[in-house]
């Protein structure tokens, strides 16, 4: 079993929150964090196993993205600046009918996974289509990847209508059925492209299966006004009736939100999926994430896509709902930094059910760590390693990166995916897309 002593400046837990352990070490073995230790205690006990000096860094677990379309990186500023629906309507879902497939899913998922693990992303829960090449696209990069089955009434390059969207997800989730690193969620897209019997389905498949389900939900006010005429009810209390509200539900955006409905969120264990800088660039509007947090709701972060962030850039998110959060409340105490690191790591975890496994530095979970080089002279001096990595850090300041006790990232140089060749396939789609547009 291969064992590693890392010896970083600064270990940083996550829970209990805010702690900041400085001259200790930890010991990866195998998959998972075999101890956690004074650092001169550790190179006496473990003399004889490889070290590996981080001076200068703060080690911490690894981002768990909570909300996220890999593939749509291929559509990367493809339709900028317009209101989602326009955006998706006009833009995106045309783009997806030309191109899609599964060698589209696999080559975009890949070059996503390729930057957000260089950013300190070491989880990422997906939401799209062909699930075989989400799931193998995870395998290749050894990265630790939640497959979310997209279900929608209307068909697409994928599928026909909701049965057969669910069929296909049940078929992929059995073919990968025993991966450590892959699994899967029931994703129905959204209240307006989801219809009552196919949620009572999702929910009753989900309860069978023990499986999350994650959805848009309350992304824009015209979601809301349009299910006020069509059923007379808001989204979040129509999915209450239908029983889609609960533990195993994420989420997503939830930017509209009134005191009611973030009480309702928190009495049902909803676990939400903030994704700021894709509600800012849509103009969806600005969640009302320290209400939520008040209220006891689970509150993680999302990048959403590359077509509408556009970076899977963990590390900035994590800052932006830091500041939109006091912004937005007038409350320069809301979500500070500590709290906003655990959203980004634990919280992200717990959402998924996955909190027992990782999110934490914690003796026997698996090692999803990163390392982060706080010595660049925009993180000098540091007082606070934690203020430092949500205020200051930048994603490039990410040096090594492990999934599972494999080191995917090694002093800034991928392990698992061969960068040069992604950015050829980075080119080949944007010449195909670009000309039949």
């Amino acid at each position: 079993m291969t064992r590693t002593l890392l010896l970083p400046r600064w270990l940083i837990p996550i829970e209990p929150r805010g702690t900041v352990l400085e001259d200790h070490a930890l010991l990866i073995e195998g998959e998972r964090i075999a101890a956690i230790l004074p650092a001169s205690e550790a190179r006496t006990r473990y003399a004889d196993v490889p070290h590996l000096h981080l001076a200068n860094h703060a080690l911490l677990p690894g981002f768990v993205n909570l909300h996220g379309h890999s593939a749509m990186t291929l559509l990367r500023g493809l339709a900028d600046d317009l209101a989602l629906m326009d955006w998706l309507h006009n833009h995106i879902w045309p783009a997806e009918k030309r191109h899609i497939s599964d060698e589209f899913v696999f080559d975009g998922t890949l070059i996503a996974m390729a930057e957000m693990l260089r950013g300190g992303t070491t989880t990422i829960n997906d939401m799209y289509f062909f699930h075989d090449a989400v799931a193998r696209a995870g395998l290749q990069a050894g990265m630790r990847t939640v497959v979310g089955a997209s279900i929608l009434e209307f068909p697409t390059a994928y599928g026909v209508g909701a049965d057969d969207y669910i069929s296909k997800a049940l078929a992929a989730r059995d073919r990968f059925r025993g991966e450590s690193l892959v699994s899967f969620s029931l994703a129905p897209h959204a209240p307006y492209t989801v219809s009552d019997d196919t949620f009572r389905k999702v929910v009753m498949l989900a309860e069978q299966l023990d499986v999350t389900i994650h959805c848009h939900i309350h992304e824009t006010q015209q979601e809301i006004t349009d299910s006020l005429a069509q059923y007379g009810v808001r989204p979040i209390e129509r999915l209450r009736h239908l029983g889609v509200l609960g533990p195993n539900l994420v989420a997503a955006h939830v930017v509209h939100a009134n005191d009611e409905e973030v009480a309702i969120l928190a009495q049902h264990g909803v676990h939400i999926a903030h994704n700021p800088a894709s509600n800012l660039k849509l103009a969806s509007g600005i969640a009302r994430i320290p209400a939520m947090l008040a209220a006891g709701v689970n509150v993680g972060i999302g990048t959403d896509g590359a077509a509408s962030n556009n970076a899977l850039d963990m590390l900035a998110d994590t800052r932006l709902a830091a500041l939109l959060a006091k912004g937005a409340s007038n409350d320069p105490c809301a979500v500070p930094a500590a709290q906003a690191l655990e959203m980004a790591t634990l919280a992200g975890a717990r959402a998924l059910n996955m909190d027992d496994r990782i999110g934490s530095l914690t003796v026997g979970k698996q090692a999803d760590i990163v390392a982060v080089d706080l010595s660049d002279i925009a993180t000098q001096p540091v007082f606070d390693p934690i203020s430092h990595l949500v205020y200051a850090a930048r994603r490039d300041q990410v040096s090594d990166v492990w999934v599972a006790g494999r080191k995917l990232l090694d002093s800034h140089h991928l392990t698992s995916l061969d960068l040069g060749q992604l950015q050829a396939k980075a080119g080949w789609w944007q010449s195909r897309i670009a000309s039949q547009a």
